[in-house]
């Protein structure tokens, strides 16, 4: 096994792990705005671990190159569907988990 591969191998486990970790917060998480950020990071995460790694497992120029395109529209788009997920979620009146500050939401346009 060259080391190309072994690297491969361990960026696909720990993609896997992101999500295993991801699902775990979906559970233990208190209300839908924790629980969207556990999502948006695992995809973002984890969808660039575990492609990165099948390049480096079965590599070629063209999967890496469809590879780079796949991972950086991944990880602009899972930010940004996360705040529009969140803000929707405001929008619609779901109530945040006790403790949250939300001073921040309170606030008037261009203060924090």
């Amino acid at each position: 096994m060259n080391p190309a591969e072994l690297a491969g191998q361990v960026l696909v486990l720990l993609g896997a792990a992101v999500f295993v970790v991801a699902a775990l917060g979906l559970r233990r998480l208190h209300d839908p705005y924790m629980r969207i950020s556990a999502v948006a990071t695992a995809g973002g995460l984890g969808v660039a671990c575990v492609t990165v790694g099948a390049v480096l497992l079965d590599p070629s120029v063209a999967s890496a190159a469809k590879v780079a395109v796949a991972v950086v529209l991944q990880l602009l788009t899972s930010a940004v569907g996360g705040i529009a997920i969140a803000r929707a979620a405001v929008g619609s009146g779901h109530r945040f988990a006790p403790g949250t500050d939300t001073r921040a939401l309170d606030a008037p346009d261009g203060e924090e």
